[in-house]
């Protein structure tokens, strides 16, 4: 290790490393370069114990082919000093040559988890003498829809040793692991930059999808006195047309900046929306929108995590000129990339409640139910009476806001 530059353990691997020897199944959840991949390549590498046994003793899951590559890499590096025998599958094409190879005998096994399936299936893979199973960025394995192929893999070992590695926990995750590993160690490191951004307020809601989404966009707009002057970003113009479309406004009420159709309401610049007293929604696509002005802007909306996170840094930098509250939803598919951007703001974006009344948009396999569901979509916030009115959970800022607008009323 010393040789490869190893000295210090970091964080990460001072604290799961003994429990991975140990033989302990755990559930790591740290940022990307936190020590994952080397502290099950080394707890791994101590636990094994060499047979002329044919059948593999470890199966790694990982989401693509670059990094099946990486992991082995890691693998041989560590452990050059051993007789190791490990073997990477392909994600496509035949398999006769990958299946002959592991009958020839093989320790450790790499794959992507639809390719290790597949090769099982065909009686190529023998997962009876699994000692470790492993499933590394596995919440890029959920966002590739892997999940119920990963269960089956784990349901078909024996008593094994689970370790699952993500940089972050989320419902989905749960969904995919816990029917095999449901009493497994949680194992949680949060590592910031060094110094903290100066940012606008920030509140984060987290919901289950784009659906739910759009009904907590239009909740918080019924709100018309403080949500006066509104820009909400999103990642295309397409996405931009279709959400203010479904928004539940006054007519003129919502527009886009530079319009994918001709016929939606737009402006062709932000300072326009700013004149416009009967226009409080501004949607921006991230596409194609470069040094934005949001001076003057009170909310900024983010409906989708950028791509870019230097973009979504770029919005909520607190400036001398102006005060804001940037109010992101987020999705259990989009937290990785969230986690990214609190590494690089040096801070946690506060976890907001959602409100108490909001429709929750759960997808039904009945087709009756799910034409009831569309159908209630299209009028999903309707106009309540002021004694049913609730409460929403807005951040302090907002609160402040709402303040100061009574006290000049």
């Amino acid at each position: 290790m010393n040789d490869l530059g190893y000295f210090t353990a970091k964080e990460f691997q001072l604290k799961s490393l003994s429990r991975i020897v140990g033989g302990h199944s755990i559930v790591g959840v740290a940022p990307e370069g936190a020590g994952k991949t080397t502290s099950y390549v080394l707890g791994v590498l101590m636990r094994l114990k060499y047979t002329q046994d044919e059948a593999p003793k470890v199966l790694v899951l990982a989401p693509s082919e670059d990094r099946i590559t990486e992991i082995i890499d890691r693998f041989l590096a560590i452990s050059q000093n051993k007789n190791l025998h490990i073997m990477g599958l392909k994600t496509s094409g035949g398999m006769e040559e990958e299946i002959e190879d592991l009958v020839r005998g093989v320790d450790i096994v790499v794959a992507t988890p639809n390719r290790a399936r597949a090769v099982y299936l065909k009686l190529g893979l023998n997962l009876n003498r699994i000692q470790t199973f492993i499933i590394d960025d596995a919440e890029e394995i959920v966002k590739q829809g892997m999940q119920t192929t990963v269960r089956e893999l784990a349901q078909s070992c024996g008593k094994v040793q689970y370790l699952a590695f993500s940089t972050v926990e989320h419902e989905k995750l749960h969904l995919m692991i816990d029917d095999f590993m449901p009493f497994a160690t949680i194992i949680e490191v949060e590592e910031l930059a060094g110094e903290t951004t100066d940012t606008h307020e920030l509140l984060l809601y987290q919901v289950p999808n784009f659906t739910t989404k759009i009904n907590l966009l239009n909740a918080l707009m019924r709100d018309d006195d403080v949500f006066d002057k509104v820009v909400v970003f999103v990642n295309s113009r397409l996405t931009a047309h279709n959400l203010v479309q479904r928004l539940h406004v006054q007519k003129g009420a919502a527009a886009v900046l530079h319009p994918f159709f001709h016929d939606d309401l737009g402006f062709d610049n932000i300072d326009d929306f700013k004149q416009t007293p009967t226009c409080r929604i501004l949607v921006i696509a991230n596409e194609g929108s470069s040094n934005i002005d949001l001076s003057g802007i009170p909310f900024i909306f983010y409906f989708e995590i950028p791509e870019n996170r230097d973009v979504f840094v770029q919005h909520v930098l607190k400036t001398s000129n102006n005060e804001a509250v940037v109010i992101t939803f987020a999705t259990d598919i989009e937290l990785p990339e969230l986690k990214k951007i609190e590494q690089s703001l040096g801070k946690k974006i506060p976890l907001t409640p959602l409100p108490d009344d909001l429709i929750i948009y759960r997808p039904s396999d009945s087709p009756k139910e799910k034409k009831e569901q569309d159908e209630s979509q299209d009028g999903a916030f309707h106009k309540k009476k002021e004694s049913n009115s609730k409460t929403y959970n807005y951040g302090s800022g907002v609160k402040a806001k709402m303040t100061m607008r009574n006290k000049k009323r």
